[in-house]
């Protein structure tokens, strides 16, 4: 599997992480993103008239989409990061994942702008950003309060992998993640995970301050 990726963009870190997570090995291809603007070019168009990345191929299969990418390489791989077989289980999985792109559309969306300098509304764009966290909130407060760990159960799905990569960076558009506890305890159960990655931005467990609140069982049980 070849992954057209650039090592700054959360929705290609989507994939390296999920990859990592489930022992999956991609032929990384970097693509100069910024300044170079390398995924306009003519070669990556032919594979994705959009211009935008991450671009998986697979034996003839060219994929576009981060979320549609975690769904291919979980499939392929690791059904279990789907979620049971039951309705209700597909159905959140696939509720957070329209979820995560509102993440992208608002708190992605004021990142790039603040760092790439991308063009918008940035006080409208933080002001969705904040809407979209104060829910990610409230739905991982009520989980905890159900003894969940994660936005679909008490195991991580692809639901977690999407939605992650904009909510930890989101202090890079002016968004700090102080005022959720719930949510930065989802944070750090996801990078207890035997396998995860860093990209630049987002670390490793040991290089957190403690947070409030028990370990997650699920870290706890791989540590042991």
């Amino acid at each position: 599997m070849i992954l057209y990726d650039y090592i700054l963009s959360p929705s290609c870190y989507r994939v390296r992480l999920f990859a990592a997570l489930i022992g999956r090995r991609l032929d990384l291809r970097a693509i100069d993103f910024h300044p170079g603007q390398e995924h306009r070019s003519d070669a990556m168009l032919a594979l994705n008239p959009a211009g935008t990345l991450p671009v998986l191929k697979d034996d003839g299969i060219v994929l576009t989409e981060s979320t549609a990418i975690l769904t291919y390489l979980a499939a392929h791989d690791a059904p279990a990061w789907l979620g049971d077989d039951t309705p209700a289980m597909r159905a959140r999985v696939a509720q957070w994942l329209a979820f995560a792109q509102r993440l992208t559309d608002s708190a992605g969306a004021a990142r790039a702008h603040d760092m790439l300098l991308a063009p918008g509304d940035i006080d409208a764009l933080r002001a969705e950003a904040t809407t979209a966290l104060r829910e990610l909130e409230a739905a991982l407060s009520a989980a905890r309060r159900r003894g969940e760990s994660f936005l679909a159960g008490n195991r991580p799905t692809i639901a977690d992998i999407a939605c992650f990569p904009h909510v930890a960076l989101a202090p890079d558009g002016g968004l700090p993640l102080d005022p959720y506890p719930s949510i930065r305890l989802w944070m750090r159960a996801l990078r207890g995970l035997e396998g995860f990655i860093e990209m630049p931005g987002i670390h490793r467990l040991h290089e957190l301050l403690p947070e409030p609140g028990p370990m997650p069982d699920v870290i706890r049980k791989e540590r042991a």
